[in-house]
């Protein structure tokens, strides 16, 4: 675990966001050698300022940072960087990457992933087509991806689970903080036969801001992403768009045409 530190460390220098994480990672190869790296080196990597440059030589290691590896090690989770061999490939791709995932479970190493989202409050006709969406995709080897929300979400994952397929969530939280509680059996099942995970450190609550950051992972681990039940203003709808600005497939399963809940979903079919 010693050697994620360089990792946590760049992570948290202020100034540092993915994108620019990604950058210098790409440049440098590792955190380590960023903070080795002089200063022309540095300022050779575009969104790196003199200013950038003095806060990653000011940085100090933490206690909190030891704390929190020894934590996720106590907890059975483990933790991939962007060079990890175990870091999903598909996610590598896009602008800005998380530059570490935690995990509960196994990623999958090999198959199509996609991801499948919707409404928390759907309809009987949209949890029911989507375990059946789920489980059909299952049985052409194809890993499903969802963020294990109420809903479409859950019906996802379960429906991959009842054909004994791979699934994926990714959460808005941290791993130790389920939500919703009620998934708490879910969770469990989902790290059996595939993986919980998140960029959110341990302790991390499910906050608003924390879900359009998810989406992203959610698409960008995807080739691409199945749309059931959405609203005019669905999250959901997010996670659509930003599959498309990744250059990945959007899909949507047509609703009932007189329910408010399927104005999402037609649209993207419009």
């Amino acid at each position: 675990m010693s050697s994620l530190r360089p990792w946590f460390a760049l992570k948290s220098v202020p100034g540092v966001g993915n994108l620019l994480f990604r950058r210098l990672v790409e440049r440098f190869g590792s955190p380590e050698v960023v903070f080795s790296a002089d200063d022309s080196a540095l300022l050779a990597v575009q969104g790196v300022t003199s200013r950038l440059i003095t806060a990653i030589r000011r940085h100090r290691d933490t206690d909190t940072v030891e704390r929190e590896l020894e934590a996720v090690q106590q907890k059975g989770y483990t933790i991939v960087t962007q060079t990890d061999p175990h870091y999903p490939p598909l996610l590598r791709q896009i602008p800005d990457p998380a530059p570490f995932l935690y995990v509960y479970g196994s990623l999958p190493a090999t198959g199509l992933n996609i991801a499948v989202v919707g409404s928390r409050n759907a309809t009987g006709y949209g949890i029911a087509s989507t375990r059946q969406l789920c489980m059909d995709l299952v049985r052409q080897q194809v890993n499903i991806v969802s963020g294990m929300a109420r809903g479409v979400d859950t019906a996802a994952h379960s429906g991959a689970i009842a054909a004994g397929g791979v699934t994926v969530s990714v959460l808005g939280s941290g791993l130790d903080q389920i939500y919703p509680k009620e998934n708490t059996g879910l969770f469990h099942k989902i790290a059996e036969n595939g993986a919980v995970v998140t960029e959110f450190p341990l302790g991390a609550g499910p906050d608003a801001h924390h879900f359009p950051a998810r989406n992203r992972i959610i698409s960008g681990m995807c080739h691409g992403t199945v749309v059931v039940e959405a609203t005019g203003r669905s999250g959901s709808l997010i996670t659509a768009r930003l599959a498309a600005e990744q250059n990945r497939e959007v899909f949507a399963v047509p609703g009932n045409i007189h329910s408010f809940k399927s104005v999402g979903t037609h649209t993207l079919i419009k």
